[in-house]
Parts: C-alpha cells; structure tokens; sequence
C-alpha cells in the first residue's frame, strides 16, 4: 500500500512567514507551586523511590534543608489542565509551544530535550517558566524534508533564582 504524500516544490519554503518571525518570541510563561504531596505521587506513579523526596531526615543528612522535588517534575508544577474538547489533534494544548502553525507539516513528533538542573526545589516554592522560540529551521533527512523547530525554557522560584534551564525540539513533516 503506497502512502498518499503531497509533493512541495523545493522552491517552497515549509516555515512560513509568520512563524518565522517569532524566533525570539516569548512564547508561554506559566508559574506553579512546588507541593510535596504532588511531587510525591508523581514519583510514586513513575517508579521514583528516592528518599531525598520522602524522607526529611535523609535529605538534611545529605545536604539539603528538606525533603527535595524530583527534577523532572518541574514541568508538571506549571504544567495547566486543558480540558480534552480542547486539546490539538496531535494531544497538545499547543499552550508551551506558543501554537507554532506549519499548514505544510500537519506531522509533529518530539524532537528531543535536554535540561540543566542548576538547584533543588521545595515544598512551597513557586516556579515560573518562561519559553523562547530559540530557532526554526528547514532540514533535510533520509525521508525528506522537515521543520526543526527549538525552545529555550528558563524556570526560576519566588526568589529569581535559575532553577533549571531546558533546550526543548518539535520536528514537523509534511
């Protein structure tokens, strides 16, 4: 069975214009708190045991003030609810991703991530996300053409301090 694909001129660029122009962009900024009881369900559904997020003695014998949040549960303190109605085709809210429209590359796939933990976070603390279009560029793979399209993620607690700093990617294909 042969997969009906449109064929785009060369000569036809897949970004268009006006996503183009957001390179820059503030494209979502949320904040959330950090809530032990959260952090800790979210490590329980995941397999996460360690006792620096259960355990206040622990964590103090290790150097930290108290019970510490799993790092990759930053994303989930701000992460918004969307109600399902309301979600993209492809299960995004579209929200974190400043709703980048490539009408050519209806095909979005996660492109990778790479996060930098610069401090513990707390019960209590507020973390705030702030997301930049950091590039939007046409590539060319083994199957053809595709969009790569790369953000900057800063989250900072109540205190301005930099928590953490993610480099985020979306690959769109015609």
């Amino acid at each position: 069975m042969t997969e009906n694909v449109a064929v785009i001129p060369d000569s036809e660029s897949l970004i268009p214009d006006n996503v183009a122009e957001r390179v820059g962009e503030v494209v979502s900024q949320a904040s959330g708190a950090v809530v032990a009881r959260d952090w800790q369900r979210w490590a329980v559904s995941v397999g996460e045991t360690n006792p620096l997020y259960f355990d206040s003695n622990y964590a103090r014998e290790h150097g930290y003030r108290d019970i510490v949040a799993p790092p990759l549960y930053l994303q989930y303190a701000i992460l918004g609810v969307t109600p399902i109605p309301e979600l993209r085709v492809d299960g995004s809210s579209g929200a974190a991703s400043g709703n980048l429209v490539f009408p050519l590359c209806p095909k979005r796939m996660a492109g990778g991530e790479n996060t930098t933990f610069l401090r513990s976070a707390y019960d209590g603390d507020v973390i705030t996300s702030v997301r930049v279009v950091d590039s939007v560029v046409e590539k060319r793979g083994r199957s053809g053409r595709f969009v790569l399209v790369t953000w900057k993620t800063t989250y900072t607690n109540q205190n301005d301090e930099v928590v953490a700093e993610a480099t985020t990617s979306m690959i769109a294909r015609p």
